[in-house]
C-alpha cells in the first residue's frame, strides 16, 4: 500500500474517551497513555511534534511514517493504551479528529493550541507546568521541513 510521501502528512489529532469519562484525571492512567504514545513514537511508527493528555481526551501533532496510515497511527496509540489498560469499559469513543497540517502558521499554531490547552481549561498557569503535554518535557521532532517557510 502506498501513502501520500510523509513529509505532507502531519495531522493535529484529537482522540476523546467512552461517553466523555475524565479516565486522565488519575495519574497513573494518563502516564499510561502517555508512555504508550512515547514508545510507539520511539517505535518509528509516527513523529510526535507535540501533545497533551487532558483528563477526557489527548490532543497530538503527528506526522505517521512513510509506511504507516494515519489510521493505523491512531489505531497504535489508542488500541495499544486500551490494551495496556485491560479494562472491561470502552475506554474511547469511536472515530478520531484530524486536520492535516499544511503550512508552518498553522503547525505553530496547533503546537500553542495543544500546549496551552491546560491553561485554557484552568488546569495549570503556564503550559510547562502541566505534567502531560510536550510543553513540559523539551522539544520532540522538529517541524518537517515541506512546512517551514
Amino acid at each position: 500500500m502506498r501513502f501520500a510521501p510523509q513529509e505532507t502528512r502531519t495531522y493535529l489529532v484529537t482522540a476523546v474517551t467512552a461517553q466523555r469519562r475524565s479516565l486522565f484525571q488519575v495519574t497513573a492512567t494518563a502516564e499510561l497513555l502517555e508512555r504508550t504514545i512515547l514508545d510507539y513514537h520511539s517505535q518509528g511508527r509516527f513523529l510526535l511534534h507535540a501533545f497533551v493528555i487532558m483528563p477526557d481526551h489527548f490532543h497530538a501533532l503527528i506526522t505517521p511514517a512513510p509506511d504507516v496510515s494515519l489510521e493505523k497511527a491512531m489505531q497504535f496509540i489508542k488500541g495499544g493504551f486500551s490494551f495496556r489498560l485491560k479494562s472491561k469499559l470502552d475506554v474511547w469513543m469511536r472515530s478520531f479528529n484530524e486536520s492535516q497540517i499544511l503550512s508552518e502558521e498553522k503547525f505553530m499554531n496547533c503546537v500553542r493550541y495543544i500546549e496551552e490547552n491546560p491553561v485554557r481549561r484552568g488546569l495549570v498557569s503556564a503550559p510547562e507546568t502541566y505534567p502531560f503535554s510536550s510543553a513540559s518535557r523539551g522539544p520532540f521532532d522538529p517541524m518537517p521541513l515541506h512546512l517551514q517557510g
